[in-house]
Parts: structure tokens; C-alpha cells; sequence
């Protein structure tokens, strides 16, 4: 039984009642009342100041049997809304949802410099713009997450970016300095995880996801939690080493794992191999159907990688599930199974080993639904009835042209 004072067990109710009406979508004060336990009274007071407050909606539902028409309740996705930004080598995105985790506008703006200054500048006057711009809600925009594709301290300090070459900043404090509202930073790759869980995944409280594009990053939630490390630079896999004295690194390592079996690295290859500047998805999918040779050769290499890289984190976690983001592996034919057929050892143990549904933009989305979570102020956060599991869907729904 929970002890304390009534305003803590208070914050507690409050806290029980939104995550079931999040998870619901929609639900009467009843049945409120069965899956929390709570008292019929205690769920009419808590309800009247999540009304009052307008983060709750009543709606009258329409059926056909005989007697009162219940009411129901469900978030109310417009009270306010949330920035994601993912912030990467070249490029930044923006998206902008409502509380449901609906997509409301999205925009990639492409940058040339890798000055901390001049990033700082154009994040200042993008949130600031979009600050303005949704201010006409009843609490505007609630969270603002940024993703970076780094190592990230607990405190939210940037320890190092490879690819911007950025070392000890303070983003988090020099924006919300500028823009006078809080600000969060998270590792992309746990902001991957984060969306994973919440949007699809829901029904497992551990959860590993691998994303490929840039580098090799590790999201790790473990009993519904990020798992962090001492000082928050857990996750770091890309930089295991995987042939030693191999490829140099920018970490100061040789033969890291992202040198070999990140996007990035593949990709890199194929062009060395064509003699272009640059390979995009679809010449590598027409190279595949087209059974080139050299082509079918470096993903195989690429497959053989990735498996021992994999290997090693079964063995190292025994996760029931591991998700991997990457365009690759979805061009490639049987990819999965063709890592699966890999992972021989005895020792290796895992339940689900699967390509990320939701792809790329898990990393934004991740973002946002962890303004959401911080916003409504709710242990665990599952946003799956909103969800197409359709990649396709999930591209028109989330992100409009």
C-alpha cells in the first residue's frame, strides 16, 4: 500500500488515470475505475481537474442499446503540442505533434557549416519560430527534445559528436538561455528505442534498438527505462571493436564495428566500387535486383558483420527483443533470416530479432513521444491505439509532404 502525504498520493492518482486514458484513447469513468483500482469518488475528483485543466475531453459515445449513453474521456490532443528536432551532420529536422503523438508539420533544413555557433543561432530562431506559432493553445508547446548522434552525459551535456566535432558543449543550457523554455537532449539511438516502445513494442518492457544510417548506435530500455550506464555514455556499440588494428576510427580506435556494418561505411564502399561521389537507396535496390555481382558481395560482407556485432550483444544483454533501423536491410532480400542463420552459438538467446517498422524518423518521433511522457507526467507512456503498423500508413500519417 503507498504511504505519504496527500498531495504526493494525489500526484500518483492524477499520474494512474492519465497513462490509462493515454492508453485507451478513450474510456469511461468506470472502467477507469476498475483498471486502477481507484475509488468511483476519487476518479470524479481527479477527472474534474484534468477537465478543468482541459488536458481531458468528455465525449458522449453513440450505441444503439437501450439506456444512458456513457461518456467518455480521452486527452485532449490539441491542449498543447511538442518540437522534436533531430539534429545530425548536414541537416536538422523538425517535427511538430499534438499530445496524441499526431504529426502536425515537418520540415528538414540542410546545413552546411558544423559551427556550434552557427547551429546554436539557426535552433534559436527555428524554436523561437515555432514557439509563436502553436502559442495559441492552451499550454503552447510543452517539450522540446533534440536528438544528437553522440555520446550525451545524465546531465544532458553534449560529451562529443564525431561527425559535427563538437566536444563538451552546453546546448541544453545555451538554448534554453535564448529561447526561455526547457529544453531536453537524448541520445538518438535511445530516442529510437524510446519510439519503438511506445508507438509499437508496448507489449515488452525490455528493448534494444540498433540504428545504422550515420554510425552504429545502441537505444537500450530495460524495465521500461533507459538504460544509461554510469555516466550516461552507455550504448556506444558502434565503437566495439570488430577486426582488430582494422579501419581507423574517429573515436581513436581501429576496426570499430560502424566501420564495417553502418550505412555509412556500406554505402561508402559501393561508391569506391563505382567510382561516384555519392550511392543513393534505389541504385543499390536496382544493383540487388539486377544480381550485380560486386554489389551482392559487399552486402553479404555487410551481413556477415552485423551478425558477429549483433552476436555479441546477445550475449551480452539476453534481450527478448532487438529492433534494427536500417533502409539497407530493407532493400536486401531475407536479410533477417539471412542474420538469423549467423547466430549459430549456443549461448546466444533472444526472442524477437526484427527490422524497425517504423524506420528512420524513429528517432524524431522518439523525441517527441518523450515530451509527451515528460509533459503529462506519466511513468510509461503507449501511444500504440494511435498507430498504423504500416510503413507506409506511418509515412502519411506522421509525415506529411
Amino acid at each position: 500500500m503507498i504511504t505519504g502525504d496527500a498531495s504526493y498520493i494525489k500526484k500518483i492518482n492524477r499520474s494512474l488515470i492519465i497513462r490509462e486514458i493515454v492508453k485507451e484513447g478513450m474510456i469511461s469513468r468506470a472502467d477507469l475505475s476498475k483498471l486502477t483500482a481507484l475509488t468511483r469518488a476519487t476518479i470524479s475528483v481527479q477527472v474534474s481537474g484534468l477537465l478543468e485543466e482541459e488536458l481531458v475531453v468528455e465525449k458522449q459515445l453513440e450505441h444503439n442499446s437501450v439506456g444512458r449513453k456513457p461518456i467518455m474521456l480521452s486527452i485532449n490532443a490539441k491542449a498543447g503540442y511538442t518540437l522534436g528536432i533531430d539534429l545530425d551532420a548536414g541537416h536538422i529536422s523538425f517535427l511538430v505533434t499534438d499530445l496524441l503523438g499526431n504529426s502536425l508539420s515537418s520540415e528538414t533544413i540542410h546545413v552546411e557549416s558544423n559551427s556550434y555557433n552557427e547551429i546554436l543561432s539557426l535552433l534559436t530562431q527555428q524554436i523561437t519560430g515555432y514557439i509563436a506559432a502553436y502559442s495559441d493553445s492552451r499550454y503552447g508547446i510543452v517539450g522540446i527534445v533534440i536528438a544528437v548522434h553522440g555520446l550525451v552525459s545524465s546531465n544532458e551535456e553534449i560529451h562529443y559528436i564525431p561527425r559535427l566535432g563538437w566536444s563538451s558543449v552546453s546546448l541544453k543550457n545555451d538554448l534554453e538561455k535564448a529561447v526561455g523554455i526547457q529544453i531536453h537532449i537524448e541520445n538518438n539511438a535511445n530516442l529510437s528505442s524510446f519510439a519503438e516502445s511506445v508507438f509499437w513494442h508496448h507489449e515488452t518492457d525490455s528493448l534494444l534498438a540498433l540504428t545504422l544510417y550515420s554510425g552504429i548506435g545502441l537505444g537500450m530500455i530495460i524495465n521500461n527505462k533507459f538504460y544509461r550506464g554510469h555516466d550516461g555514455f552507455a550504448g556506444e556499440i558502434g565503437h566495439m571493436i570488430v577486426a582488430p588494428d582494422g579501419r581507423p576510427c574517429e573515436c581513436g580506435n581501429k576496426g570499430c564495428w560502424e566501420k564495417y556494418a553502418s550505412e555509412a561505411s556500406v554505402l561508402s564502399t559501393l561508391a569506391k566500387q563505382k567510382k561516384l561521389p555519392h550511392v543513393t537507396y534505389e541504385q543499390v535496390r536496382n544493383w540487388i535486383n539486377s544480381e550485380d555481382e560486386e554489389v551482392l558481395g559487399t552486402m553479404e560482407q555487410f551481413i556477415n558483420y552485423l551478425s558477429i556485432g549483433i552476436n555479441n550483444i546477445i550475449n551480452i544483454f539476453n534481450p527478448e527483443t532487438i529492433l534494427v533501423d536500417s533502409e539497407l536491410l530493407r532493400i536486401y532480400p531475407d536479410s533477417i533470416d539471412k542474420i538469423k542463420q549467423k547466430l549459430t552459438s549456443k549461448t546466444s538467446h533472444y526472442k524477437n530479432l526484427l527490422i524497425s517498422s517504423i524506420g528512420e524518423k524513429s528517432t524524431i518521433l522518439g523525441a517527441c513521444a518523450l515530451a509527451i511522457q515528460h509533459f503529462l507526467d506519466v511513468p510509461v507512456l503507449n501511444l500504440s491505439h494511435n498507430f498504423e503498423k504500416s510503413s507506409t500508413e506511418l509515412t502519411k500519417k506522421w509525415f506529411k509532404p
